[in-house]
């Protein structure tokens, strides 16, 4: 049964009806057109007002405050207990973040056109980059990220290789890591070599779709692709950044070349001319590092002089048995020397500063505040060596920077630029000279002799300059990935072309594309941007010689510490408090004067370094194809 209409506008539409139509046949008129209703139109949305901008990222701010909170302590608990079970909860906590990042960028673009003031422009432009690999707006793609990218971390934590000569004790990468700073036997070193690198395959069908989702929510939020997203962090568009990264490196690859000349000479006279390829390319097992990035470890074979005072740092802390927290109370002490304030009594409790026995966890060193608000940490397999005491300080420097911009808005609370965050805790290693080594009695005496010096020198040069061009390689590899300039099907390819190209090193054993060596490197499956690492090396110097100025130090930089002087520090202690407020130009010209990167003050760090090299090198034919 029909129900009755009773819309009085009805009853008025059948009334006038029936008498048109009465209407029609007396008088034949023409028929009444009905009445359309009139349209409903809306009001047009008010303009955004800087107001409404301004509540707009304080909302931003409560919310990433809590997100980010909840994502690193889920983080925290899979990296340090890696289970099925933790990987899902920290990929659950991911895919949170990134929905609300990418839902808060969409949202914010209302105000891209007006005129808003430096902090709160700033603000939202740092939104856009919140999310070092932002998700797809496709919630199941969303969900298949995090997944990826937990996985892909959880299984380089993983990773170990059981060397047959060790009759099925497994290693994991310390322990692998340590037959090739301390072995001269090239089958070892070369089984240890290859037994790492092949933990990485199964991750390169898992990587190539970890790209393809990336890329999409890069693209999603304006950029071309995920390495575009990476170079916008800093301050300079992206034709001039590039460009400045190769400014730095042509700068600094004669001091390299000469390095890596003199390196290979020592290598030949030890392993024979098979050490390098007819090009005179290195062998990369041979240089007491993984990845070839650090060539400390064989400072041994290339000392420029022996029967120098000793600077062996690894025999006094493993003669001492200075245990790991103690190493970390030192490098804590240097800080607090310099006017920072101590380290809280939660970070003692709650850091990893060693592997445990009981679980896999991943030993990579990283720096936290798992609150955003001071629950400051450090998570770091700690082994009694030179090594690991420079990255303790290190480590400790991305927590004392930490410290000092909590109370900046959650946006702000990273370095100037992430060159800065990767800088602090290195410059302050830089002054950890053998003067300053005597003083805490890591060494038994020390010289002033030229000798000494070179020595000296060449220890610092295998860590620093030596690292320079693998600093640089590792993004310049993902960059073409993300740009589609490097195919899936020559990955591994690509990456050995530029290791050659950059570093001059080859593989120890043939590689194919059923490898995935790029993996092998933590920061790799870990979604962690490299180039800032390069750049730390050329602003470590820069924030070295501007503090040794202000420290009032007096001769050559190269034998300046910092430790104790309290101006230096109060200066140091500005820069960091402006976390990310003000363009990294700004926050480095408050500490020196400079607003550029240069890399003046490294080549005149190794002034006395770089001619020595030039002379021991004469005669000799240097680089490689």
């Amino acid at each position: 049964m029909r129900t009755k209409n009773r819309n009085p506008l009805f009853v008025l539409l059948v009334a006038s009806s029936i008498l048109s139509c009465s209407a029609s046949q007396a008088n034949r008129a023409a028929p009444v057109e009905p009445v359309a209703p009139a349209k409903v139109v809306a009001p047009p949305p008010a303009e955004p007002t800087e107001a409404e901008a301004r509540d707009f990222i304080a909302s931003v701010d409560r919310q990433l405050r809590k997100l980010w909170a909840a994502r690193d302590r889920g983080l925290w608990v899979n990296q340090n207990f890696i289970t099925e079970d933790t990987e899902a909860l920290a990929a659950a906590n991911e895919e949170v973040v990134s929905e609300y990042v990418a839902r808060a960028v969409h949202e914010s673009k209302r105000f891209d056109k007006l005129d808003l003031a430096p902090e709160l422009a700033r603000q939202l432009k740092l939104l856009r980059l919140a999310q070092t690999v932002p998700a797809p707006n496709n919630a199941a793609e969303r969900e298949e990220l995090a997944e990826l990218q937990s996985w892909l971390s959880s299984e380089y934590g993983k990773g170990e290789y059981c060397p047959p000569r060790l009759h099925g004790k497994c290693l994991h990468l310390d322990g692998i890591e340590k037959i090739l700073r301390t072995s001269h036997d090239r089958e070892a070193l070369r089984d240890a070599w290859d037994g790492w690198h092949a933990t990485a395959r199964v991750m390169r069908p898992k990587y190539m779709r970890y790209v393809e989702l990336a890329n999409k929510g890069a693209r999603e939020i304006g950029f071309s692709d995920l390495g575009a997203l990476w170079r916008a962090g800093y301050d300079m568009p992206d034709e001039a950044f590039s460009a400045d990264i190769e400014r730095l490196w042509k700068d600094v690859k004669p001091l390299y070349d000469e390095l890596h000349c003199y390196t290979r000479a020592k290598l030949h006279k030890k392993y024979g001319k098979t050490a390098t390829d007819a090009s005179g390319a290195i062998d990369a097992s041979l240089l007491g590092n993984m990845w070839a990035q650090d060539w400390a470890d064989i400072y041994n074979l290339v000392e420029p002089y022996g029967g120098e005072p000793s600077l062996d740092v690894t025999g006094a802390i493993e003669k001492q048995k200075i245990q790991p927290k103690e190493m970390v109370r030192m490098g804590e002490r240097f800080f607090t020397s310099l006017g920072f304030d101590p380290l809280p009594a939660t970070f003692w409790e709650r850091s990893l500063f060693a592997r445990p026995a009981d679980r896999q966890v991943v030993c990579h060193a990283s720096a936290w505040d798992v609150s955003w608000n001071g629950d400051l940490r450090i998570k770091m397999c700690i082994e009694p060596t030179e090594s690991d005491f420079v990255t303790i300080h290190h480590e400790l420097g991305h927590d004392f920077y930490f410290q000092r911009y909590q109370a900046q808005p959650v946006l702000f609370q990273t370095g100037a630029n992430d060159g800065f965050h990767e800088g602090i805790g290195d410059t302050l290693a830089l002054s950890v000279t053998p003067r300053y080594l005597k003083s805490i009695n890591l060494l038994s005496r020390v010289s002033d002799n030229p000798k000494a010096q070179i020595n000296q020198q060449m220890k610092m040069a295998l860590s620093k300059v030596a690292f320079l061009p693998f600093g640089l390689l590792i993004d310049k590899w993902r960059w073409r990935v993300f740009a589609g300039t490097i195919a899936p099907d020559s990955y591994n390819k690509s990456w050995w072309d530029l290791k050659r190209e950059y570093q001059g090193v080859i593989p120890p054993s043939e590689r194919t594309e059923a490898d995935f060596d790029p993996g092998a490197k933590y920061h790799v499956p870990a979604s962690t941007p490299y180039i800032r690492y390069f750049l730390s090396h050329i602003y470590q110097f820069q924030f070295h010689r501007a503090l040794c100025r202000i420290a009032g130090h007096k001769g050559p930089i190269q034998t300046c510490s910092i430790y104790g002087n309290k101006a230096a520090g109060e200066k140091l202690r500005d820069m960091l408090t402006l976390g990310a407020s003000k363009p990294w130009p700004e926050a480095l010209a408050l500490l020196g004067g400079e607003k550029d990167g240069d890399a003046s003050a490294l080549l005149e760090y190794f002034a006395p370094l770089a001619e020595w090299l030039k002379k021991e090198n004469g005669g000799q034919t240097c680089g490689w194809k």
